[in-house]
């Protein structure tokens, strides 16, 4: 994928990478706590910080400069009861999209999602070793399979029309994968978290839902769910990010979101669409619009 304005939404304080945004709260806490093994708090953000400055040298994004990939936001979304509750009914297959250190898809393992039927991606191979780095893991020792690569590519992600009965195509061994494209309407749960509104334009958010959409699972229950910045009414955000750097980004609205998944990339009446914009702030305050799509 090409970033196009994530460095919109942090001011010069928060890209300069400065410690005051770090902060976690006590659900956060006893999650990183038990995820590395750190248990004294001092010594927790000491190493925590210590990372962050790593990957802030060669990717210096403000999901990092403001500690975001702290927040467990995935499971604070209303369907994440209904991804944890699909891993443990059936053999489901759980794909995080631009999966960044992967903290989402550890805390589902934590809350009893199968590891063995995970799938991450990400366009930078860099974050998911930096994952390891700060989750004190190893590809041994937390096996989940990642894949690099590019959700416009059509040799990476092709843009296919959802299917609404089972794949002709067997379902393959996960860690075989080389692209997304033999997942298609094999995937039964889609993360896609704080990835829409890097791509300013509404052509492009189009493009990705669609190429999305083509993954997932016809049986009922399976779904997409995530969050990105939306607006009361759909249009352009017009503002000052970095520096004074202007940017101009399409905003979805629950109602355009809505309308976008149940009818023009699913039939209409076959997905419901849940969506609904939540206050959110780091240096900025800004409305999120978190969201879930489940097949009927």
């Amino acid at each position: 994928m090409v970033e196009t304005t994530p460095r919109a939404f942090a001011s010069k304080r928060a890209i300069d990478g400065t410690e005051e945004f770090y902060s976690l709260s006590g659900d956060e806490l006893r999650f990183f706590k038990t995820m590395t093994g750190i248990t004294d708090e001092v010594l927790l953000k000491e190493h925590i910080i210590a990372v962050q400055r790593d990957a802030y040298k060669s990717h210096a994004y403000p999901c990092i400069a403001t500690f975001s990939f702290l927040k467990l936001k995935l499971s604070k979304l209303p369907a994440y009861d209904q991804l944890i509750a699909l891993g443990k009914a059936r053999n489901s297959i759980y794909l995080d999209l631009g999966c960044c250190f992967g903290t989402d898809v550890r805390k589902a393992v934590l809350d009893g999602y199968p590891m063995q039927n995970i799938i991450t991606t990400d366009i930078i191979p860099d974050f998911w070793n930096l994952g390891h780095k700060l989750f004190k893991t190893t590809p041994k020792t937390f096996p989940i399979p990642f894949l690099a690569g590019d959700a416009f590519k059509p040799d990476f992600l092709e843009a296919v029309e959802p299917l609404y009965t089972a794949p002709s195509t067997p379902r393959l061994n996960l860690s075989e994968l080389t692209s997304l494209n033999s997942l298609h309407g094999h995937v039964s749960v889609i993360s896609v978290c704080a990835i829409f509104h890097l791509f300013s334009a509404e052509e492009a958010q189009f493009q990705l839902a669609q190429n999305i959409a083509g993954l997932l699972s016809s049986e009922p229950g399976s779904m997409i769910l995530g969050y990105h910045i939306g607006r009361e009414e759909a249009g352009v955000r017009v503002g000052q990010g970095t520096a004074g750097t202007d940017f101009r980004l399409f905003c979805h609205s629950p109602e355009s979101w809505t309308e976008l998944w149940d009818g023009k990339l699913f039939w209409k009446g076959t997905v419901r669409v849940e969506a609904r914009l939540m206050d959110h702030t780091t240096d900025q305050t800004y409305q999120m619009l978190e969201w879930s799509v489940t097949r009927l």
